[in-house]
């Protein structure tokens, strides 16, 4: 008999560079494949001067992804074109090579970026998303009277109560639409950017809704307050400090006091004029300098209450102050008194630390 001829080794370390080729190959199609099977549609931010390589990490933090050593040697063997700043809609169940078509093809211009600021009040907001999408000012004012929707919004979201359809508050999502920036389609609807908006205030709340549940005041009632420390205690270090002061008014049957409420009733801006006699005797569901209002939270919500106010309101300090004011570097003075309030007051004018409006 013949004996089997042993292979070369040339033939030998053909074949394991082939299946250590074959190997790569695999894991290569493997870890540029897409991270998920799941529809998850995200609008990505390229900023100016980044490179296809310079985003791997930031694409591998969003999850968009498997692999930042593979996603750079596919951008090394195919070489795409150079990166144009911009935003994309991109999704986590793209393969690296639909992910770098899409970044490779031109920028979205439907995107519109809108920064709406905590303290704003609702006119605000609807003056914004008609100027910067163009969305007719009365069609969003007139959505808000639309009770099947409302009756929607309270169906989908917990933080909403049957609280917003009062008919004494002027706007029933006024303190609702949580204040931050937003990326909308030029192309979006009112009903589109309120569900981004709300959205987010799910978002922000939810970890709360314990607390929330288990308190002594209603969430309605919390985001009311919340709204009325965001606009007093603006330039205040001490924003719980200043919702126990406000919670100890109600306790005690005090009248809050607040003259933001007051011109929130009357739809007038802080800086427009002063409040006249007949302004702070005014009858509203809003003035809490009306004696009628002893002991008692507006309506609702004054404005668009931020985070650090939402939960002040939500945890507020414990004390037995009813008095407060802020100076000019934000440290907040507590007094448990008219007079002691107005001593202090006097007393940071005499040094220059009162803060002038």
């Amino acid at each position: 008999m013949r004996s089997k001829r042993k292979l070369k080794k040339p033939v030998k370390y053909a074949i394991v560079i082939l299946l250590i080729l074959i190997g790569f190959l695999l894991v290569y199609k493997f870890e540029t494949s897409s991270v998920s099977n799941k529809d998850s549609s995200i609008t990505y931010e390229v900023k100016e001067g980044s490179t296809f390589n310079s985003i791997s990490s930031s694409l591998k933090s969003k999850n968009l992804i498997k692999s930042e050593l593979f996603y750079k040697i596919y951008i090394k063997i195919h070489k795409p074109n150079n990166l144009q700043a911009g935003f994309y809609e991109l999704n986590s169940n793209m393969n690296v090579k639909e992910l770098v078509n899409t970044l490779n093809g031109s920028a979205k211009s439907k995107m519109i970026s809108i920064t709406f600021k905590e303290g704003i009040n609702f006119m605000d907001v609807a003056s914004i998303i008609s100027d910067k999408m163009g969305i007719e000012l009365d069609s969003i004012y007139n959505k808000l009277k639309d009770q099947e929707y409302l009756d929607s919004l309270i169906d989908s979201y917990w933080f909403l109560t049957d609280d917003i359809k009062n008919t004494d508050i002027y706007y029933p999502l006024e303190g609702y639409l949580f204040p931050d920036t937003y990326l909308f389609n030029k192309s979006s609807t009112i009903e589109d950017i309120f569900k981004i908006m709300l959205d987010n205030t799910l978002l922000k709340l939810d970890k709360y809704k314990s607390d929330i549940d288990n308190g002594k005041y209603s969430i309605h009632e919390i985001m009311t307050m919340a709204s009325i420390v965001e606009k007093e205690a603006s330039n205040s270090s001490d924003r719980s400090g200043v919702a126990g002061v406000f919670y100890n008014r109600l306790d005690t049957g005090m009248s809050l006091g607040s003259d933001v409420t007051t011109y929130y009733g009357l739809k007038l801006n802080l800086t427009e004029r002063d409040l006249t006699k007949s302004d702070l005797n005014s009858s509203n569901g809003y003035n809490t300098r009306n004696s009628k209002m002893a002991g008692k939270l507006p309506v609702g919500p004054i404005c668009m209450p931020g985070l650090e106010s939402i939960v002040a309101a939500i945890n507020p300090k414990e004390h037995d102050y009813v008095y407060f004011v802020a100076d000019k570097t934000g440290k907040t003075y507590f007094t448990k008194n008219s007079s002691e309030h107005a001593n202090i007051i006097a007393k940071l004018k005499r040094e220059g630390k009162w803060y002038e409006y």
